[in-house]
């Protein structure tokens, strides 16, 4: 008797195992095969870690190009500093512009998957391209391309050449970046608590994989780059790359997926054109006339949740007002989009009108960001870059930024978050960190002027551009200003994907991810009219400006205190747009709210 009551306990168990392993995700997640997710067969942790992985090699594909791009530029192209500097900053813009039609795609039809794996193959075929073009056509004459060998002039095929594989790049990067950070945390069902944690985990490890994967390109590829071997660094991010391609493709049976939603810009316009239509009609203090939308409550649906109706941009809420004229269509079965939405399609477009203040604060922090990758390469190459016998690549520099984020995300997630929650009974917002991110930005700006105030005071006499270490002033000075770029990207960029992500309606999650690479982007712009702006007006007949060839000739620390100046600026507008700013609610699958509403709290 008790072998059979211990019979019947082993297979309840079973049984309740089996049920849990069936449980389907709450968010409306589906499998490789369009039916309802699983939990215990598709997506978390397993999923999670190869799209990581995935990150870091394509990362480590992108920088062996991107990192010494600038240098590529000078030696090879034979391009001056300042022409170099504004061409890095337009291609890196552009490539996180490609990230909006990623993100544009990826919502609307293709879905986060498909457009994941249509770029990366776009982006294997510029790098292939890319390298084979710098092979044949332009390491001229051979053996050139290092800092005391210049290359000869090319023609304009091969220019054209070179210019379309790495553009190339930049499409099948940037239409990629946005994608698979998204997708990553597609894998975490934010309606359980557990996997909820796990998704906010994620943007941090996706960050610091990001990284990690820049630190191999950074200091392997960065040294054989700065030493002339061009072609083994290309070929080598061309391999990464195509590695990055197939484990993404292995992963696929496991992977959780959202249907895209339809164009968001007709559902935008809808809004905006059926509110204009009503405003004569006059609103109930109650808001109960308004259309909430079907009733949907199953979990296994794929439908967008809704969001929570807010306050403010009242006039948007006339196009979900219910009309007597409408209620009819109602009773027949028909309905007039452009004449009556959902209080969640108007909330979508509030969402994005509060979004875009945000956003916009963030686009000079990027313009210091970009500055790692083009001023900081060049101050550095100004630099004594030797110790003893042995040189140190200025790209390799940013190796310290690297470091500088992983240290800061660790000592963020277990030191400061823990601290900061017991003082203030809560962690800090992503809004509130955003802000920090922007203020340790202005720190690295003045870091990095007074570096090069030193630095021209021990300027070698009589050195023009081709002379080898134009400053007795060691390299090793720019340390902390890399250390300081990369805490504040902890703070900035983490929180940012953190928070567009967060704050993005479900049908918009891309395009939340995008608004990130698309400040970045626009950063990049900003530099590059900046540059020219200044050059232009302080050049004179005696004078060849801020950033000359030859940077003793020139006062490059006066750009760095003037971005200073401005982000400091910015940061005032930033708590002004924060202080403003409310945070969506979303109502779960089953009925339960989730996500933040109220006034966002921005204590500096």
């Amino acid at each position: 008797m008790a072998c059979l009551n211990v019979c019947k306990d082993q297979r309840y168990a079973e049984e309740k195992n089996q049920k849990i392993q069936e449980v389907c995700t709450l968010d409306g997640t589906t499998d490789w095969h369009g039916r309802p997710a699983v939990r215990g067969r598709t997506g978390r942790w397993v999923a999670g870690i190869l799209i990581l992985v995935n990150q870091g090699l394509a990362t480590l594909a992108f920088f062996g190009v991107g990192v010494n791009l600038v240098l590529f530029l000078t030696r090879v192209l034979g391009q001056d500093n300042a022409e170099a500097a504004n061409n890095v900053s337009k291609w890196t813009g552009t490539v996180y512009l490609f990230s909006l039609l990623g993100a544009f795609l990826s919502d609307s039809y293709w879905g986060r998957y498909k457009t994941c794996a249509i770029f990366q193959v776009i982006y294997v075929i510029g790098l292939s391209l890319l390298s084979i073009s710098t092979y044949i056509f332009l390491l001229k004459p051979k053996g050139c391309g290092d800092e005391k060998s210049p290359c000869g002039d090319h023609s304009t095929f091969e220019i054209g050449l070179f210019y379309i594989s790495i553009y190339l790049v930049a499409l099948g990067n940037g239409g990629y970046q946005p994608n698979i950070a998204t997708f990553g945390a597609d894998q975490f069902d934010e309606e359980d608590p557990n996997e909820g944690h796990s998704k906010i985990s994620f943007f941090s490890y996706f960050y610091l994989a990001l990284n990690l994967g820049s630190l191999f390109s950074n200091t392997i590829l960065g040294y054989f780059e700065d030493k002339g071997i061009w072609t083994l660094g290309f070929w080598v991010s061309t391999g990464s790359a195509v590695m990055a391609l197939v484990l993404f493709l292995c992963g696929t049976p496991m992977y959780r997926h959202f249907k895209p939603q339809g164009n968001p810009l007709s559902r935008f316009f809808r809004v905006i054109v059926a509110a204009t239509r009503k405003w004569k009609v006059e609103m109930t203090p109650s808001g109960e006339d308004f259309y909430e939308g079907e009733d949907d409550k199953d979990c296994s649906s794929n439908e967008s949740r809704k969001i929570v109706h807010t306050h403010g941009f009242k006039f948007l809420d006339k196009a979900a007002i219910i009309t007597s004229k409408e209620m009819n269509q109602m009773g027949k079965g028909a309905q007039n989009p452009w004449r009556l939405c959902s209080v969640t399609q108007v909330e979508e477009v509030k969402c994005i009108l509060r979004l875009l203040p945000i956003w916009l604060c963030t686009i000079l922090y990027s313009v210091v960001f970009t500055q790692m990758a083009s001023l900081f390469v060049e101050q550095g190459a100004a630099m004594k870059t030797t110790i003893s016998s042995f040189h140190i690549p200025p790209a390799g520099m940013s190796s310290f930024d690297i470091l500088s984020v992983a240290a800061f995300i660790f000592i963020y997630r277990r030191v400061l978050d823990p601290l900061v929650a017991r003082l203030w009974k809560k962690g800090l917002t992503e809004l509130q960190r955003m802000g920090i991110g922007i203020v340790i930005a202005i720190m690295a700006m003045i870091s990095a002027g007074v570096v090069e105030l030193f630095r021209l005071k021990y300027a070698i006499k009589d050195c023009n551009i081709d002379c080898e270490n134009q400053s007795s002033l060691s390299i090793f000075w720019q340390v902390p200003q890399y250390m300081l770029i990369g805490a504040s990207e902890v703070f900035m960029y983490v929180g940012q994907l953190e928070f567009f992500n967060g704050q993005a309606p479900d049908g918009l999650k891309s395009f939340g991810s995008a608004l990130c690479m698309t400040s970045i982007s626009l950063g990049n712009y900003v530099s590059s009219l900046l540059v020219t702006v200044v050059m232009k007006i302080s050049a004179r007949d005696d004078m060849p400006g801020w950033i000359p060839g030859n940077l003793n000739k020139g006062h490059l620390d006066r750009f760095y205190f003037l971005l200073a100046a401005l982000t400091t600026a910015d940061l005032l507008v930033y708590v002004l747009c924060a202080k403003w700013y409310k945070y969506i609610k979303f109502e779960g699958k089953g009925g339960n709210d989730s996500g933040n509403i109220g006034q966002a709290e921005l204590r500096v």
